[in-house]
């Protein structure tokens, strides 16, 4: 796996949007949240158009990403939001360039689609982090930021830990190592059946969701254990399950109940409760890295 070369003070960097579109009065605060860091934001088309709920036509919004890879003045990546219609650009990419030019490249939520897509098919790393017009341009905490940083600019720290008041469990004890991939479920399960499935033989899968009823989860988990994609993982990281709640609890299970009963009996060493998704305070992840969980210690190591 390729790892692109980290951003740096003055480093020029693509805003785009692949999913839904930027509302209007986030843009400029986003954009000056970007700048606060040292970046060079450039604007990319998709950040001010909308097509319902996307950022532009399909074809926009893909034109943006390949312009962003092939441009030599670029230096990285952001997606400014999330939202909906990632997959729908996969198609329309220049994959081949794209491997060709990788660049550091971030974002979370329904770019997971385009963190699979880059990690396996184009072979670099990518990193699941917050985004300008998500969380940056409302101001992020010290922990928060000193991830995010890490991230942009390097060091990359070898521990992936959570906040002190914030201690990770243990649902599965025992010991993995391999690539970190997935990200949010939804988006994970809808890769099945794809040219673009998700691969998780020996790797460790992480995954996050928000605004899911404990059914869905359920429904979406237990895919994945079908189809085998669970199994075959070396280790599983549960992240936030953000407001994932049942309207009436008294007639659903708890989205930990469903844990235990679609994702512990698979007996893959597996970490829940890492702070990362969509959460404040959140961690940023190397996607496509190697790590080393160890669920008894409740740790997980970067190892390149």
């Amino acid at each position: 796996m390729f790892v692109p070369k980290r951003l740096f003070p003055g480093a020029r960097v693509a805003l785009v949007a692949p999913s839904g579109p930027v509302p209007a009065e986030r843009l400029e605060p986003a954009v000056a949240a970007v700048r606060s860091l040292g970046l060079e934001p450039v604007i990319y088309s998709s950040c001010t158009q909308a097509h319902g709920y996307l950022a532009g036509e399909d074809q926009l919004r893909a034109t943006d990403l390949n312009a962003a890879f092939s441009n030599k003045a670029i230096d990285g990546i952001l997606c400014i939001r999330g939202g909906y219609g990632a997959q729908q650009v996969i198609p329309l990419l220049d994959l081949e360039m794209i491997a060709a030019h990788p660049k550091f490249f971030c974002g979370y939520s329904d770019i997971t689609a385009l963190h699979i897509l880059f990690n396996q098919t184009c072979g670099f790393a990518t990193w699941h982090t917050p985004m300008p017009s998500t969380e940056w341009y409302k101001g992020l905490d010290d922990y928060t930021m000193e991830n995010l940083r890490h991230a942009l600019f390097g060091p990359a720290s070898a521990a992936l830990k959570n906040p002190p008041k914030c201690p990770v469990r243990t649902l599965v004890p025992g010991k993995g190592e391999g690539v970190l991939t997935g990200g949010n479920l939804s988006l994970v399960v809808s890769s099945l059946g794809t040219p673009y499935e998700i691969d998780t033989t020996g790797k460790i899968l992480f995954l996050e969701d928000v605004d899911e009823k404990p059914y869905r989860l359920d429904g979406m988990l237990t895919h994945l254990r079908n189809s085998g994609k669970l199994a075959r993982c070396a280790g599983i990281l549960l992240g936030a399950f953000t407001n994932c709640t049942a309207p009436d609890p008294a007639r659903s299970l708890t989205v930990q109940q469903v844990l235990d009963e679609v994702v512990a009996p698979v007996g893959v060493p597996t970490l829940q409760d890492l702070v990362c998704g969509h959460c404040l305070p959140t961690m940023s992840l190397p996607m496509g890295a190697r790590v080393s969980l160890d669920a008894d210690a409740g740790t997980v190591t970067v190892l390149e």
